[in-house]
């Protein structure tokens, strides 16, 4: 069932968080028969999370969209606000454009519905610890469909929040909003993967942002590239 980045031999240290006992149960049974993912705690609620995720420092907190006292979002900003070295990726049946939207603001580094496939749950995990961000295709594509009639022009002057980068960040930003890889933009504008790592460092750099998924976000609500373009 092995899947995404490479596995390591340090464990991936995770929190489950979600107010349906019987679905921890599943996630366990299912991420438990990975080498290198180590279930190191179980939440209830939202506070209860926020609280294991202080004491625990996982890798990564699978997080519910809704649950009691605290919701998903909430909990998820409390937890980036804290500054925890700890990154959270959002698990829901709700796949409503408000929670991807809150949850991705909040410093959510992924965002996958809870009927996705195990092997792509193993491997959003270890894609999540790695340092990047997942956000199902499904729910990325609709939402920014969504967003379309409320974005402003491409075509008008770039918009203040973008003037800090360069004309090549500017086009690396362009390709991570349409969901390339690295290896993808490398060989679309004919450089090296190192060097399409170092442009997207700098450009999160500048932006003052957490993660290739808020690079998104910002590039469509920027308008700096727009749903199917």
């Amino acid at each position: 069932m092995s899947g995404g980045a490479p596995i390591t031999d340090k464990p991936i240290r995770l929190l489950l968080a979600d107010d349906q006992q019987l679905l921890r149960t599943g996630f366990r049974m299912v991420l438990g028969t990975e080498p290198d993912l180590d279930i190191v705690g179980e939440a209830g609620d939202g506070v209860e999370a926020v609280d294991l995720a202080r004491r625990l420092l996982p890798d990564v907190v699978l997080m519910d969209i809704r649950m009691p006292r605290l919701d998903g979002v909430a909990a998820t900003r409390a937890i980036v606000t804290a500054r925890l070295p700890v990154r959270v990726l959002i698990l829901t049946t709700f796949d409503l454009d408000e929670y991807v939207v809150g949850a991705l603001r909040a410093g959510a580094s992924g965002f996958l519905a809870k009927d996705v496939p195990a092997t792509d749950l193993v491997s959003a995990i270890r894609t999540v610890a790695a340092g990047e961000a997942v956000v199902a295709p499904r729910i990325l594509r609709r939402l920014l469909d969504n967003w379309a009639h409320a974005l402003p022009d491409p075509d008008a002057t770039p918009p203040r929040d973008l003037a800090a980068l360069t004309d090549r960040e500017r086009e690396v930003l362009v390709q991570v909003a349409r969901g390339q890889s690295n290896a993808e933009i490398a060989k679309e504008l004919r450089v090296s993967e190192t060097t399409v790592k170092t442009h997207v460092g700098h450009l999160l750099t500048k932006l003052n942002l957490r993660d290739r998924v808020q690079a998104v976000v910002l590039a469509y609500e920027t308008g700096l590239v727009r749903p199917g373009l």
